[in-house]
C-alpha cells in the first residue's frame, strides 16, 4: 500500500504523541505501508520548521530526525505541474496531487479541510482521506 501523508499530518505526529497522526506515523515506521514523499515535501518540512509558532513547540532536531527518516521512503524527485483540468484551492498543495499521480499512491492522508483536497475525494487512483478515516478504515 502506497501512502502520502500531508505535511500537516507529519507535523501533527511530532506535536502530539496521541491521536491519529502519531498512530499513522508509527504504522509507517513499523512497515505497515510504504510512504511516498518528494523533495518538495521535504523542503516544505524544513521551511515550516522555521516558522516562529512551530519553533516554540517543536525543536528543530525533531523535524530533522523526521526528514532523515523520510529519506527511507519512496522519494520522488522533480514533480511535473498538474494538468489544467485539475483545480486545487491552495496552490501550495498542488505538489501533493502531483505526488499522488506520479507515485501512484493508494491514499493521500490530510487534515486540511480548507484546501479542497478532502472535498475532491480522490485524484486518479488515490483516495483522499482524513487521518481518522485512515486509522479506522485502513489501518
Amino acid at each position: 500500500m502506497l501512502v502520502i501523508l500531508d505535511t500537516n499530518v507529519l507535523l501533527g505526529a511530532l506535536i502530539s504523541s496521541h491521536g491519529p497522526p502519531e498512530v499513522i506515523y508509527r504504522a509507517w515506521r513499523s512497515s505497515k505501508f510504504e510512504l511516498v514523499t518528494s523533495m518538495a515535501q521535504l523542503d516544505e518540512l524544513r521551511r515550516v520548521s522555521r516558522y516562529p509558532k512551530l519553533k516554540t513547540i517543536l525543536p528543530a532536531h525533531r523535524i530533522g530526525t523526521m526528514v532523515n527518516n523520510m529519506h527511507r521512503a519512496i522519494v520522488l524527485g522533480d514533480l511535473p505541474p498538474l494538468p489544467e483540468s485539475i483545480d486545487v484551492n491552495d496552490p501550495n498543495d498542488a505538489f501533493l496531487f502531483s505526488m499522488a499521480m506520479i507515485g501512484k499512491a493508494d491514499y493521500l492522508v490530510t487534515g486540511d479541510r480548507h484546501s479542497g483536497l478532502l472535498q475532491r475525494g480522490s485524484i486518479g487512483r488515490t483516495r483522499v482521506v482524513t487521518p481518522t478515516t485512515f486509522c479506522t478504515e485502513i489501518l
